[in-house]
């Protein structure tokens, strides 16, 4: 096992991911840790895949791992963490809106022993939006919040953010169990986690809104719809005492 794994979903990257794991790259080198990159493509159409096949000539800790078929941001995410070798693992959005200098704050709680789950923030009190999202992105976002919280997920203010880190155990027990593909794997990841009495810490973290963001308002309906999907089976399936 090496000391961190770092998972990179990614569906038509070629545009940002390079940046991303160059500046990853480079703050980690500086770290007495060993560390992993692995990019799980999703089944992009563009040059996402060749592109960080040829990053290896630069970066040595680097794996892709390819797909015929666009299955999902969970997917991408769920096969990443399964397949990771690190004792802690961390998946971040390939845009890298949540800068590599906040991984300090999320793995601490992991180092010492507080927290099973970490998870990045933006909506506690020390957060920092540097850069926030359109209007009506905002509103959508934060009442699908409310919801969230009422209906799966009380006292976790912001379960979307895509900065999370997990134990290795912690990563097997939840992962393993998940099942959603979709945007709202979050949901499912953090349900599962609560579910068998998993510690979560939630960390406010810097991040900037990307413009190329890839979801989409009219998500909506089908994340509704896994948002009661994951109540159901977390409340009938999931065993505790895993």
């Amino acid at each position: 096992m090496v000391d961190l794994s770092i998972i990179f979903p990614a569906y038509n990257e070629a545009g940002r991911i390079s940046k991303t794991l160059h500046l990853f790259n480079a703050y980690l080198s500086k770290k007495p840790w060993t560390f992993e990159f692995i990019v799980v493509d999703d089944g992009s159409t563009d040059d996402t895949v060749k592109l960080v096949e040829n990053l290896k000539n630069d970066i040595d800790n680097l794996t892709v791992i390819p797909a015929t078929a666009n299955n999902g941001k969970g997917y991408a995410v769920r096969v990443g963490m399964l397949k990771a070798q690190g004792q802690l693992r961390l998946f971040s959005d390939a845009d890298g809106s949540t800068p590599i200098e906040e991984i300090d704050k999320i793995l601490k709680p992991l180092l010492y022993h507080k927290s099973d789950v970490s998870i990045g923030s933006r909506y506690l009190d020390n957060s920092n939006i540097s850069k926030p999202q359109p209007f009506m992105r905002r509103v959508w976002s934060r009442l699908a919040n409310k919801v969230v919280q009422n209906m799966l997920l009380p006292g976790i203010v912001d379960p979307h953010c895509g900065f999370k880190a997990f134990t290795a155990e912690a990563t097997i027990k939840i992962f393993s169990k998940c099942q959603i593909n979709e945007w709202s794997f979050d949901l499912e990841v953090l349900a599962i986690a609560r579910q068998l009495n998993l510690n979560i810490s939630e960390i406010p973290v810097i991040w900037a809104n990307d413009e190329q963001s890839k979801g989409k308002l009219s998500q909506l309906p089908k994340e509704i719809l896994n948002l009661y999907k994951i109540k159901k089976r977390i409340s009938k399936q999931i065993n505790p005492a895993f």
